[in-house]
């Protein structure tokens, strides 16, 4: 006679988990941990249309430390091309990177939009030395081709 496994030990036996076997193993991805720049001197991009202001901080490389927008900030319509919306959007984009450490700024404009000023003025209030200034607006050397005169 043979002698039949009593219940608890058959209930122990099916709760325990299936041995891992390296088939069925998946490894987690490993994730590199994102170092933190400490950057005293950067560039200030500001691309300044008629509808909108884009301001991005890159360090000397041109790696983006942070950027904004007047949309993103929350400006909508004819509201985000305003000298008021560019001064706004520096403020927000200088609290996302106060923890780099920018001391130092060049700026580069681009574009002939109403928040380019505003902008420059909203980085130098901020307490940020404004190293030098160019303006990187793009100008036309010959422009489009004129239509063909009318003929009636």
């Amino acid at each position: 006679m043979t002698e039949e496994p009593k219940k608890s030990e058959e209930l122990e036996t099916a709760k325990k988990p299936a041995e891992k076997t390296e088939a069925n193993v998946v490894s987690p991805k490993r994730r590199r941990k994102k170092t933190k720049k400490f950057v005293q001197h950067g560039i200030a991009h500001i691309q300044a249309s008629y509808n909108n202001t884009i301001i991005s901080i890159t360090d000397l490389n041109g790696d983006v430390l942070g950027w904004a927008s007047a949309g993103q900030v929350g400006f909508k319509g004819p509201k985000k091309g305003t000298p008021y919306a560019a001064g706004v959007v520096v403020k927000n984009l200088l609290e996302k990177i106060k923890e780099v450490g920018l001391r130092q700024v060049d700026v580069k404009v681009k574009g002939i939009g109403s928040g380019r000023e505003a902008a420059i003025r909203a980085l130098a209030g901020a307490g940020l030395a404004i190293v030098g200034i160019k303006d990187l607006t793009p100008i036309p050397h010959n422009g489009v081709r004129p239509p063909k005169v009318r003929r009636v």
